[in-house]
């Protein structure tokens, strides 16, 4: 059906990388004839070479073996190169095999430091330690063999010329993680060693109704436009694209038989923001609101082109703080209604409340016509489109990750049942949940799913999880929802200004360059050089213990009541302090300073 002719270079599937003084060498060893890869380790450049350097007797190279070059990125006065040297068989995407990345590994081409002056290598060193967080960044997966950027239905309207295309230059730019790194190994031509990485998810089962089995896939795509951590990737850039943007695909095979549904979610596409001040919940900013329709407007643009026709689902609470953004999206959203898109808010929190989620019956009686009216992706054994799907609902609560879980998981279901029934495996009223094995495969696959996207964005594991995964809230995830969001206040507070860092380095979305940035580590001045979160808790611990201590003493001497007195003001003062100076004591993205 998709297969891709045999006449485009298939990549490298195992290699050996040799750890030379002067260079790298990646070898091929999964039987393919091709050429090995030379890597400069004093300027990162890169060759191709047909036989493997002489081994010095003293110094016998260290030796590795990796399944996958993921790029190369070039900092002030190295380069460094990441490969894949652990990855887990985690299924297969229509016929073809999927690989999680287990483990990434950076090897640093920075032999040329020696000779470099030492501000600049102090530099160098602060950007190569952002790369240490980048190696533990988690959900990505690879393909040898098909292109995970695109859903089934755009992988079958390839025409038989793009099918031809090598892997990287079929994928979806949106959706390549490793977009700006593959860059040097295009320029250079190394087309067998071009491996497409997707973050997201990728989650499996097979399951028996009678004597049929179906196999359902359910896969996640983020977005690299406005990729990030949670507090400090919020809302729309100018261009219309928003933080936390994941496509999510549920696949289900039968007999011969494939049907897809694609779903979206994506942050509320306006400019605003809100900045972690140690506050539980930080307020919520709008910014330059004469900007909103246009924002608004090219972000339902590009749905649509993509898509077709747009059903914007919005689960944000109509009173409080989330107010602010419900009303200014829901009255933006009246500009660029049409016959293609339709925004529609429905308050999740006053009507499921925190255990009552079955009443999102409500909320799929509100959409059902638009679920039937554009439909799914259904192809039959030959793989001829029976039926394609013409438009998306996009979901969105706040962070986009646990209301929205809970609703697209609904979706989906829904979703899977009219499959079912159109291809005759249910009958007209069954459902689901009268099959417990599917049931429970069903639920389990949606809340890994949840999890998975949740972690890459927040941190933690999706809050309501319980539900999605048992059908029902239970006092042990609503404990685990407690224990969540402390965590997430933390890694919010305390940990995700760094990892946005390496984010964006990665991305493209900050590039390294000499003048900008012996400058901008000069700037750091005043109270943000000095600001020290643990050692601020550390003087007012202090200070209350002393205050402590001199109350026991009260009863020796009376003058003991004016030191605790005085102890106790200077930890209230300090406290006050922190709290009123709460951004500067936070972690802080460095690279790109939030508006």
């Amino acid at each position: 059906m998709m297969e891709k002719a045999d006449s485009v270079q298939k990549l490298y599937t195992r290699m050996r990388l040799w750890e030379f003084p002067d260079q790298y060498v990646i070898e091929p060893t999964d039987g393919s004839s091709g050429s090995s890869l030379a890597v400069s380790r004093v300027d990162g450049s890169m060759k191709l070479i047909d036989e493997l350097p002489e081994c010095s007797t003293l110094r016998v190279p260290k030796i590795y073996t990796i399944f996958g070059v993921v790029g190369m990125l070039k900092l002030l006065a190295g380069s460094y190169l990441l490969v894949i040297t652990e990855r887990e068989s985690v299924g297969s995407y229509l016929g073809h095999p999927i690989f999680k990345i287990s483990k990434l590994k950076v090897f640093p081409c920075d032999n040329s430091l020696k000779n470099t002056p030492p501000e600049k290598k102090k530099i160098e060193m602060e950007f190569s330690g952002l790369l240490n967080v980048a190696e533990k960044t988690s959900g990505l997966f690879f393909s040898y063999e098909t292109n995970l950027t695109l859903s089934a239905q755009r992988l079958n309207d390839l025409g038989d010329e793009s099918r031809l295309l090598p892997l990287w230059r079929q994928a979806e730019p949106r959706f390549l993680w490793n977009n700006y790194m593959l860059e040097v190994l295009i320029d250079n031509k190394l087309e067998p060693y071009l491996l497409p990485v997707v973050q997201g998810s990728f989650h499996h089962f097979q399951a028996a109704i009678g004597k049929d089995i179906i196999d359902v896939t359910l896969i996640a795509r983020r977005c690299t436009r406005r990729n990030g951590t949670r507090m400090w990737r919020r809302g729309a850039d100018p261009d219309g694209y928003v933080a936390n943007f994941v496509e999510t695909e549920q696949i289900m095979q039968f007999n011969g038989y494939t049907a897809s549904f694609v779903q979206v979610r994506g942050s509320i596409p306006l400019l605003w923001q809100q900045i972690v001040d140690l506050t539980y919940k930080p307020k919520f900013e709008l910014l330059k609101l004469e900007e909103a329709p246009r924002v608004l407007e090219r972000h339902f643009l590009d749905l649509r082109k993509k898509y077709g026709a747009v059903l914007a689902v919005d689960l944000v609470n109509k009173h409080g703080g989330e107010g602010r953004l419900c009303e200014k999206f829901g009255d933006t959203a009246q500009h660029v209604a049409s016959n293609d898109v339709r925004y529609l808010h429905f308050d999740f929190h006053h009507v499921c409340g925190h255990v009552h989620f079955d009443r999102l019956s409500i909320l799929y009686d509100q959409i059902s016509d638009f679920l039937e009216r554009n439909g799914y992706l259904l192809l039959n054994e030959k793989g001829e489109k029976m039926k394609e799907q013409l438009g998306v609902v996009r979901t969105n609560c706040i962070d986009c990750l646990d209301r929205t879980n809970v609703t697209q998981s609904m979706i989906g279901r829904n979703m899977l049942e009219c499959q079912l029934r159109r291809l005759g495996v249910f009958g007209a009223e069954e459902t689901i949940s009268t099959h417990p094995n599917l049931d429970e495969n069903f639920k389990i696959l949606w809340a890994n799913h949840g999890d998975d996207i949740s972690i890459q964005y927040s941190g933690t594991p999706a809050l309501k999880g319980d539900f999605v995964r048992f059908g029902h809230r239970t006092i042990q995830g609503i404990l685990q929802d407690g224990v969540n969001a402390l965590l997430r206040y933390y890694f919010n507070n305390f940990v995700d200004g760094t990892k946005q860092d390496a984010i964006d380095l990665l991305q493209g979305h900050y590039i390294v360059s000499v003048g900008r940035d012996t400058a901008a580590t000069s700037q750091k001045g005043g109270l943000e050089a000095i600001a020290s979160f643990p050692l601020a808790l550390g003087l007012v611990l202090t200070g209350f213990l002393f205050a402590t201590m001199s109350l026991r003493q009260v009863r020796y001497d009376f003058r003991h009541f004016f030191f605790s007195l005085l102890w106790a003001g200077i930890s209230i003062g300090i406290a006050a302090f922190v709290r009123a100076n709460g951004r500067v004591f936070c972690n802080r993205p460095r690279l790109h300073n939030p508006r």
